[in-house]
């Protein structure tokens, strides 16, 4: 089986299993806004990643119950299977890529982003020490690694590669998930190079298992490889969640702001302080490190970037099968709103 029909086969039991959960469990119909301390579930699309910090943060800091919302985090590695937990109605939101937006527009679904954390992905390309891989066209032939077929790092490899004159038939896919389980993948030669965050990236770097190839963490070299800022992280909701329940939405909102802002004033090290222990494992200078190297990628206002969606779109025009078959078709303006950060301000 080639790796597109593998992706494919992938993609469809996805969906599958999204269709059959709305079935059992839709969504409940009652609105949040009716009780007096309303509550939400949000999935977390890999909830130790630095790249959605700002959930986790957001709960130590408190903030979620000053706005008056009683926020329950849940964890799911990948954003793709975040995503079908949304779809299926056993959460209320997902902190996950804005990217899904647009994916999930194709299949008929509305979701949008209500609170944008990043501009930039967070994520790099790092190649091993073993694999003789000097630039993106040298990933002809190689193991890829992704979080999971169909998942924001795919989209984003697939791009790259494309950009360098390799189809996918001409790279193998590997899920090699993230943290532990990538650098196992990446140590025992499952993987060549592969699409990861911190602190995978800083963990990566200590123990000279490889260097990292294309650097999506910063404006610049985002701006580089994808040719523009690429809003990532995001908190996104089922349109008519958002809909029905504008006040509940405003209070968690108003809680990610506040975190946003209390972010871009403090350091790295008062940003690893405030986090559970067991996130920085038995090295703090490191995971300190990997917040540093990564904190700027977060918005101050959780606001949508100026020509942002546009720069999605075109990437994933190249690198999405359903957004190349739908691009016409697709309308931005409903995949965000600014109006929840706006009103934070």
């Amino acid at each position: 089986m080639s790796t597109t029909t593998r992706r494919l086969a992938a993609t469809a039991l996805v969906a599958l299993t999204a269709t059959t959960s709305l079935a059992a469990c839709g969504r409940s119909t009652s609105s949040a806004d009716s009780a007096a301390h309303p509550k939400m579930t949000i999935m977390v699309g890999g909830i130790d990643k630095v790249i959605y910090l700002p959930a986790k943060l957001t709960e130590q800091l408190g903030y979620f119950k000053d706005s008056g919302v009683d926020v329950s985090l849940k964890d799911e590695p990948s954003g793709a299977d975040a995503e079908t937990m949304l779809l299926a109605g056993q959460v209320d939101a997902v902190v996950g890529f804005y990217d899904h937006s647009l994916t999930l527009q194709t299949k008929g679904k509305c979701v949008e982003s209500v609170v944008q954390l990043a501009k930039v992905p967070g994520e790099a390309e790092v190649v091993s020490k073993d694999a003789k891989v000097t630039s993106t066209d040298d990933l002809k032939g190689k193991k890829l690694g992704v979080t999971s077929p169909g998942s924001s790092t795919d989209y984003l490899t697939q791009y790259l590669a494309k950009k360098a004159g390799i189809s996918t038939d001409q790279y193998t896919t590997v899920a090699a998930g993230a943290g532990s389980e990538f650098i196992s993948a990446l140590q025992n030669h499952g993987i060549d190079a592969g699409m990861t965050t911190d602190p995978t990236i800083a963990v990566m770097e200590k123990q000279h298992l490889g260097t990292v190839l294309a650097d999506m963490r910063t404006e610049e070299g985002t701006k580089k490889a994808l040719g523009g800022l690429y809003p990532a992280a995001s908190l996104y909701m089922d349109c008519d969640y958002v809909a029905k329940n504008p006040k509940t939405v405003q209070k968690v909102v108003d809680a990610f702001v506040k975190t946003l802002g209390w972010v871009s004033t403090h350091s790295a090290a008062d940003i690893a302080a405030k986090m559970p222990s067991d996130y920085a494992g038995d090295d703090a200078a490191l995971y300190t490190k990997a917040i540093g190297d990564s904190m700027g990628m977060f918005t101050a206002d959780g606001v949508m970037p100026d020509g942002g969606p546009e720069t999605v779109f075109d990437v994933l025009s190249t690198s999405n099968p359903d957004v190349i078959a739908h691009k016409d078709e697709i309308d931005l303006s409903k995949t965000y709103t600014t109006k929840f950060a706006e009103a934070a301000k």
